[in-house]
């Protein structure tokens, strides 16, 4: 079998929110395998450090629309085109019952998880139309395949990425653009600490016990690396994957319930 479907010598990727955590090891893997990155971030700092590491970036906030017209406008100057989208910015949002919850919170969620993807497939498609082999790669969650308790507006939002995406598939298959979603689990790192954390407080548990009940939520009984999260985008947006096409993918270790 030809692997030569994962050199991305001269292709160039966006990633949101790329200039720390899972965004940062995605945007890695794309750059290790010869990828041309650029990766944007509502963070100075991570930007400042993403642009010591050899990456073009910006700061940006994907919720806000003038912000992402002008970004991708940068993105295609800086890069000279664009073939791969990969929207990972995202927020956890607000826990607690859903009468507990402020208006402005769930409109926040929704603003980033939801508002942002379409704003930057919306501003990035005459760029990659441009491109002889395009996808997009899209951030869902497990929680966009399952209920979960207490994170409504995290939950709700992830399922309407994997019905943009799925949409999207039908609407841009013509123009030869891929577009799928990944559904990772629980990732370890310092935001599924802070997720954790909320749902102990909700629950009134020890965190202890509410972190034995993530770490037991999937067959594998462990959580999932970011790396896992990066290999699947770097296979999604690959010639390896030419025929894969409006899947919503779990990377999850086959998480059966969400706590």
């Amino acid at each position: 079998m030809d692997y030569t479907g994962l050199n991305y010598a001269g292709r160039k990727v966006l990633v949101t929110a790329g200039a720390a955590g899972i965004g940062l090891t995605i945007a890695t893997r794309f750059q290790d395998l010869g990828a041309k990155v650029f990766v944007t971030d509502i963070n100075p700092a991570a930007v400042d450090s993403a642009r010591a590491s050899g990456f073009s970036a910006a700061v940006s906030d994907v919720s806000n629309e003038d912000q992402v017209r002008s970004l991708m406008d940068t993105v295609a100057t800086d890069l000279g085109g664009l073939d791969i989208l990969v929207n990972n910015a995202g927020i956890a949002g607000p826990t607690g019952s859903i009468e507990t919850l402020e208006a402005a919170d769930w409109k926040a969620t929704f603003d980033v998880n939801v508002h942002g993807q379409f704003y930057c497939i919306k501003y990035a498609l005459p760029f990659l139309r441009l491109s002889t082999d395009a996808a997009i790669v899209n951030l869902s969650s497990a929680a966009g395949r399952l209920g979960m308790a207490g994170r409504s507006p995290y939950s709700a939002s992830k399922w309407a990425v994997v019905g943009l995406t799925k949409t999207l598939a039908i609407e841009l298959g013509g123009d030869g653009i891929r577009v799928n979603a990944i559904c990772p689990g629980a990732v370890d790192g310092p935001r599924i600490d802070a997720v954790i954390e909320a749902k102990a407080k909700m629950l009134k548990r020890p965190l202890a016990e509410v972190t034995d009940l993530y770490l037991g939520q999937s067959s594998l009984n462990r959580l999932v690396e970011a790396t896992d999260i990066a290999n699947m985008a770097v296979f999604l947006g690959s010639d390896l994957a030419r025929s894969v096409n409006g899947q919503a993918m779990a990377v999850d270790g086959n998480t059966e319930k969400l706590y």
